[in-house]
């Protein structure tokens, strides 16, 4: 059946609410879309519903976002327009059955509007009740990246680039004159002394050496892992390009007072990338987006233990040599079923100085370690932590300046 003049237009605005909702939708979606109407009956509501559901979703977890939109948008899209309206009249929401609760994704935006002096009498009947989704920075802390709308994730990547690692800077073995340092250097005064006679005696001063230190980020990119993911490499670019507040030495040392930590960042989905490069750059968007195009296993399955494997034997000698502190990001679920997991975790926690896993399934109170992959990974770690709001990134952060602590 030919759609509507008027059909293709609304399959847009459509489409404009689902990618405002954080579905991977676009123009290519919107032909797509209108495409498939033109090829079935768009008065039935379930050949209406399946047409757009199968140009429009590509992921499980994208389903209970359409079907929110789909029963929001759809009942009662022309307005006034009796003709079109009863066009589609059967993709309405059955009588009888009460409107479901919208996502926090297809909340309106918290922007003002202008309140009409009166309604009108047909908006009463048709008006659909959106729970605002504004939180204030307290609530916008403490809520999950899944739950949040695209102005709150918006303000959350704004608050992740204020963010500064205040971390410490490395004791090393070695040793720097210095005229006020704690330590006499033995060696120095004595060889000042004969030059004197042995008369004065005046001592020498040193200082240990300190260095920056080294984070490591290994992040899972799989499908299971895309909305942390994201979110947790505007992080990583925020460590990356701003220089971090170090603690002051015992004594002074040739290290700068504003010591920057060396990050290293990797991705792994079946396979291992090295982005280090790519987030360099100061513009967040565009080092992104150069992510984006050089990795090409994105939202794919697991490898977790030959992804490790691969850092292992490419890259662990020349990152984790200076003592670095390993930050892994995955929910620990592998598609090999743990395979080789626990034995390059164990190479990997013996490597460096600390090995963090951050896993968003610590979110949920009732959680157990059930998968494979969990069960191998969890033995081997120094620390397990959540990563799911902001509230658990800065904590993180202040764990990264802390002692070196073995739960």
């Amino acid at each position: 059946m030919t759609p509507t003049p008027r059909l293709p237009a609304n399959v847009a605005h459509f489409v404009r609410l689902l990618r405002g909702a954080g579905l991977p939708v676009g123009p290519g979606h919107t032909l797509a879309a209108t495409r498939a109407l033109a090829a079935v009956e768009i008065t039935s509501r379930r050949q209406f519903y399946w047409a757009l559901h199968g140009t429009l979703v590509s992921k499980r977890e994208h389903r209970h976002i359409f079907d929110s939109a789909f029963r929001l948008f759809w009942r009662d899209p022309f307005g006034a327009d009796e003709a079109l309206a009863a066009l589609l009249s059967r993709s309405k929401v059955p009588a009888g059955q009460p409107p479901s609760r919208a996502p926090a994704r297809l909340a309106p935006d918290p922007a003002p509007t202008p309140r009409p002096a009166r309604a009108p009498a047909r908006a009463a009947t048709h008006r659909i009740p959106l729970r605002l989704a504004w939180s204030g920075d307290e609530l916008l802390r403490t809520r999950d990246f899944e739950e949040m709308t695209a102005v709150e994730m918006a303000q959350a990547r704004r608050a992740i680039r204020s963010f500064r690692l205040d971390v410490r800077p490395i004791l090393t073995r070695r040793h720097t004159p210095d005229p006020r340092g704690r330590v006499i250097d033995l060696r120095r005064t004595l060889r000042t002394g004969v030059r004197a006679g042995g008369w004065p005696l005046p001592l020498r001063r040193q200082s240990p050496v300190t260095r920056p230190p080294v984070l490591v980020a290994l992040c899972d990119i799989s499908g299971s892992m895309e909305s942390y993911t994201r979110i947790l490499l505007h992080f990583l670019h925020a460590l990356t390009n701003s220089p971090s507040r170090a603690h002051r030495a015992p004594a002074r040392s040739h290290a700068r007072a504003n010591a920057v930590a060396r990050v290293h960042s990797f991705v792994f989905g079946t396979r291992l990338t090295n982005i280090t490069r790519l987030l360099r750059d100061r513009d967040v968007d565009r080092a992104l987006d150069r992510v984006g195009g050089a990795v090409q296993d994105w939202k794919g399955g697991t490898r977790i233990g030959r992804s490790l494997r691969s850092f292992n034997l490419h890259w662990s000698r020349r990152l984790l040599a200076p003592g670095a502190v390993v930050i892994l990001v995955t929910d620990g679920l592998d598609r090999e079923g743990g395979r080789e997991v626990r034995a390059q975790a164990r190479r990997l926690r013996h490597s460096s100085r600390r090995l963090i896993w951050l896993n968003p399934l610590l979110r949920y109170e009732k959680f157990a370690p059930r998968a494979a992959g969990i069960r191998a990974l969890l033995p081997e770690v120094d620390e397990h932590r959540p990563v799911h709001n902001l509230e658990s990134l800065e904590q993180l952060a202040a764990a990264l300046g802390g002692a070196a602590t073995r739960r």
